[in-house]
């Protein structure tokens, strides 16, 4: 209790320090840095949702060190929890916070590290909207997924556009929803259905929120890729991925993956999910996360109050055992050298989020990360102090 009012208290005394002086103090002391005669790789799995940035994070750093590499699987976040509570990597990515049953298996004193931020894009192929635009409730995306409404002439869609053009190219679509969904276990599922639970009760009674779930109707796609990969391709589908993956990806006809404008928690306005939106929606909860080996089971920033706060939005993380020795191939100094990757991760790394439509991480968030990073050990020795 008494480390959880300390850490609240150091949090709300970063979110007030001027930015200067936060970076003289943060950038003070960082762990050291590999030497030129380290070689060491690196195994991680896990998320989808955060491929995109820590694929671009592996390459940044080895250009720095060469002589350390990384191989991060995107497998999943559900995977990406069994494979680091079975020790076989050196850490994991997720999008969904240990929950009860799996902290049970994880390593004692787990750290959870947020590693960024973004939102998650309910994506469309409707040949006769080609653009991003189509407004969508809460309460809408969950009865189409929920298989309550099947038609994209329902009038419940069709009422909620303002754009003319899309109005009537909906009335005049007599197709079915084809719905597309994660059909292995998901962060961004559980964030997503997180999301739903927390809009439709009728959701949350009979779907509910979880990395996988019964879904009422649809197609299973493997990966945010996956999901994309259908919904390009089959017109009248719907499905949600991360942001990055609506952005990079294209239709079967050239033109990008379109998504929808998504009513905020105020009722106010459907947002387009940008960099902004999404940092907004962040705003709330920052000072009240948990320190990084505390339980993160119950941590959301979907549906946020606030007019430009985007409704579906999650943290993701990396998991790490604090205690190294524990891990199959590690010796100190391919400890330290990890202790310091984590930490690029999670201050110079995050240069590179907004191009990749990430948020960076806020600085309250990044000396939370670095609270959490120095509380890992080697053969119970730290490995670097918080300065």
């Amino acid at each position: 209790m008494t480390k959880k009012i300390f850490l609240g208290l150091t949090l709300m005394l970063i979110l007030l320090v001027p930015t200067t002086v936060l970076s003289a103090h943060a950038d003070s002391a960082p762990p050291t840095a590999p030497s030129d005669t380290d070689k060491y790789n690196f195994n991680a799995g896990g998320s989808t949702f955060a491929f995109p940035i820590v694929d671009k994070w592996r390459v940044e750093y080895n250009k720095l060190f060469p002589g350390i590499t990384l191989n991060y699987q995107a497998v999943g976040s559900g995977a990406g929890i069994k494979l680091f509570t079975t020790k076989k990597v050196e850490f994991a990515g997720t999008d969904a916070p240990l929950q009860s049953a799996d902290i049970a298996k994880a390593p004692k004193g787990i750290l959870t590290i947020p590693e960024s931020m973004g939102a998650i894009v309910v994506t469309y192929n409707l040949p006769g909207v080609q653009q991003n635009g189509l407004k969508l409730t809460g309460d809408v995306i969950a009865k189409i997924f929920s298989g309550q409404i099947i038609y994209w002439h329902d009038q419940s869609i069709v009422k909620l556009q303002t754009d003319p053009n899309i109005a009537k190219a909906l009335q005049n679509d007599r197709n079915k929803i084809i719905v597309v969904h994660r059909s292995d276990g998901s962060g961004t599922t559980f964030a997503f259905t997180g999301y739903l639970s927390q809009v439709s009760s009728d959701w949350s009674a009979k779907v509910g929120h979880s990395t996988s779930v019964p879904w009422p109707t649809g197609m299973g796609g493997s990966g945010n890729a996956g999901v994309a990969a259908i919904v390009k391709k089959v017109p009248e589908s719907v499905g949600y991925v991360e942001l990055a993956y609506a952005k990079t990806n294209k239709l079967a006809s050239g033109i990008p993956m379109t998504y929808a404008f998504v009513q905020n928690h105020d009722k106010t306005a459907f947002l387009d999910a940008t960099v902004d939106t999404t940092a907004a929606a962040a705003v709330g909860a920052i000072s009240s996360l948990p320190a990084a080996d505390g339980v993160w089971s119950s941590v959301s920033i979907n549906n946020a109050p606030g007019s430009n706060s985007y409704p579906i939005v999650t943290f993701t993380y990396l998991l790490v055992n604090p205690n190294l020795e524990q891990l199959k191939g590690m010796d100190k100094q391919k400890a330290q050298d990890l202790v310091h990757m984590l930490y690029w991760f999670v201050t110079d790394g995050q240069k590179y989020a907004t191009k990749l439509l990430y948020v960076p991480l806020p600085s309250a968030v990044q000396e939370l990360d670095k609270m959490g990073i120095s509380e890992i050990k080697f053969n119970g020795q730290q490995l670097w102090a918080y300065p």
